[in-house]
């Protein structure tokens, strides 16, 4: 099996949120990211050069693939900001309908500026993706 691409580094989240070069966006970057460590109660930590995650997991597939991933992350891209939810992926009930202007990926969901989502809708997303995950990995790595 590859090796994963996306793992934990050593990559400073300040320097990263502060590089981003559009002011509002990185005012909206800093706001998730203080949504996310609220819920998860943890400290947020680079994931590859891109992607801001929080606490950790080991997953197995029944195909053999394993690896560890955020519990729930974020990162800001070119067209909008990616966030990674578990609470999107395999039909989980979620609360996207009342979440407001988005566009869905397989495991996230693409915003283009905070002022276009209902907020205490996404803290209830990333609280229904930690639950979701701590549900299917109990051995969650905090």
């Amino acid at each position: 099996m590859p090796e994963a691409k996306t793992k934990p580094t050593g990559l400073s989240v300040k320097a990263y949120l502060d590089a981003i070069e559009d002011e509002s966006r990185r005012k909206d970057c800093r706001e998730i990211a203080a949504l996310m460590k609220r819920v998860t109660g943890c400290t947020p930590k680079m994931w590859g050069t891109s992607i801001i995650g929080f606490d950790q997991y080991h997953y197995k597939y029944a195909s053999g693939r394993e690896g560890d991933s955020c519990v729930v992350g974020f990162s800001s891209r070119k067209e909008s900001i990616s966030l990674y939810l578990h609470a999107c992926q395999d039909g989980t009930p979620t609360h996207l309908g009342s979440l407001g202007r988005f566009t869905r990926g397989k495991g996230c969901v693409y915003v283009k500026q905070l002022a276009d989502i209902n907020l205490p809708v996404l803290e209830k997303l990333v609280a229904h993706s930690v639950a979701e995950i701590k549900r299917r990995y109990p051995a969650l790595k905090t």
